[in-house]
């Protein structure tokens, strides 16, 4: 029995576009513009933890964090974010996609603010709080995440299902776009307020003292796109899927979307439990693996691929930067002036290169399929990294900088490609 015996599956999948759906765009992406730039804004000031709390007064090279301590502080985030799907996807299941999403949501606020403060001004301190709030930052956006597709999939319709998702996903490439935008903002006006020499010329006030303001700010901004968006989701119904497949009641379902859709929907009720009858399987019984094993193993193992190469290029690029020639070498600016060009530069990178992957994937999705556009993204990305892995060291070079970064910055076929269609098709495949 399909989901067309259902009048409020079939009226989900049919239901024309209207203002309601762009709106659950816009809740959900915002969702997801938040997990963007709070995975990725630490990239920009673990330079600045490093020259605060790490700064040796005879060494000739400004601090840095300790190898060991630099993986733990970028990478925690990661680590909390795999425990958090894994929790909080069980959690959407047992107790409902809306208030599971709305949890998140607070918590994201409150970890947020909290990695910030990182009580303490000792590097012991400073950076043992700082991975405490990080990973569970990185808990809570691990539900966030795949609630955001989830949500997305079970409103929109068969037609635009793809496209809906993508619009989604492209908020991720918004919220990297700010973290450059940001942290800009932040450090020029911290700048032009208290100018210092270069490192070169005084290794102590070339960090200026209002530094460490400057880090907190930006990652406790990433508090306030989750907190602006908090009343629509509150006011957001639980999806009709739901409400009528697991919690099993067709009244309130068809209440609900009748409402949202401004259509009338039947309630059948004993149809449903026929339904339900036919399609309720756990995730570990041989019945999901005979219909979904190949999905399952597909989409984890094609993701799992991709987060490595993206994540790590992500988090990893501030380091590349200066080697390229993009930015002055550490000792030739001070803590802000090093800030500022960094994230000057992975905003060009990003608005230019990144993003415009993202909306791509939008129209293409349903034209081209997920499939060709997954393949093609892969292949392409392989292609470029093999270019810059090969001919490292002839392209990071001050004369072939700007060859380097036209090549990084076609990580566009990570975006308008497997990045994108990782998110779109585990939320379509087991829908």
């Amino acid at each position: 029995m399909t989901s067309n015996n259902l009048s409020v599956l079939e009226a989900l999948d049919t239901a024309r576009t209207q203002w309601y759906h762009v709106k659950a765009i816009v809740i959900a992406g915002m969702g997801f513009f938040t997990d963007a730039y709070d995975l990725f804004c630490i990239s920009i000031v673990s330079k600045l933890l490093g020259r605060l709390y790490f700064s040796d007064g005879n060494s000739t090279d400004p601090g840095k964090l300790p190898t060991n301590i630099n993986n733990v502080v970028t990478g925690v985030a990661l680590i909390g974010t795999l425990a958090g799907q894994l929790v909080f996807g069980w959690l959407g299941d047992k107790l409902g996609r809306k208030r599971v999403y709305d949890i998140t949501l607070i918590l994201m606020v409150i970890c947020a603010l909290c990695s910030g403060l990182s009580f303490g001004y000792s590097p012991k301190a400073v950076i043992g709080t700082l991975r405490f709030f990080r990973f569970w930052l990185g808990f809570e956006i691990g539900g966030d995440y795949p609630l955001s597709a989830t949500i997305m999939s079970e409103y929109a319709n068969k037609n635009t299902r793809g496209s809906f998702i993508a619009a989604v996903f492209v908020m991720q490439g918004v919220g990297i776009i700010f973290v450059g935008l940001v942290s800009m903002i932040v450090s020029h006006l911290f700048l032009t307020a208290n100018p210092a020499p270069p490192f070169h010329e005084d290794n102590v006030l070339s960090t200026q003292r209002n530094t460490d303001f400057a880090w907190r700010i930006v990652l406790m901004l990433g508090a306030l796109p989750a907190l602006l968006t908090y009343y629509w989701r509150m006011k957001m119904p639980e999806t009709g899927r739901y409400t009528a497949i697991i919690v099993g009641n067709a009244k309130q379902a068809a209440s609900d979307m009748g409402r949202v859709l401004d259509i009338e929907i039947q309630e059948e009720q004993e149809k449903l439990a026929m339904f339900k009858a036919n399609n309720d399987y756990p995730i570990r019984s041989r019945k999901f693996y005979k219909r979904h094993g190949r999905h399952f193993i597909g989409t984890m193992s094609t993701w799992f691929l991709l987060d490595i190469a993206f994540y790590g290029q992500n988090l990893t690029q501030k380091d590349i930067f200066s080697v390229m020639g993009l930015t002055k070498k550490a000792n030739d600016v001070n803590a802000l002036e090093e800030m500022f060009l960094t994230s000057r530069v992975m905003f060009i990178i990003a608005m230019f290169g990144t993003f415009p992957g993202y909306w791509f994937t939008v129209p293409f999705i349903e034209k081209i399929g997920r499939f060709y556009i997954q393949l093609m993204g892969f292949f392409m990305m392989s292609v470029f990294m093999f270019i810059m892995g090969i001919k490292y060291d002839y392209l990071a070079t001050k004369e072939n900088r700007w060859v380097f970064a036209g090549l990084y910055g076609l990580t566009f076929f990570a975006n308008f490609g497997p990045n994108s269609t990782t998110f779109v098709l585990p939320a379509e495949l087991f829908l």
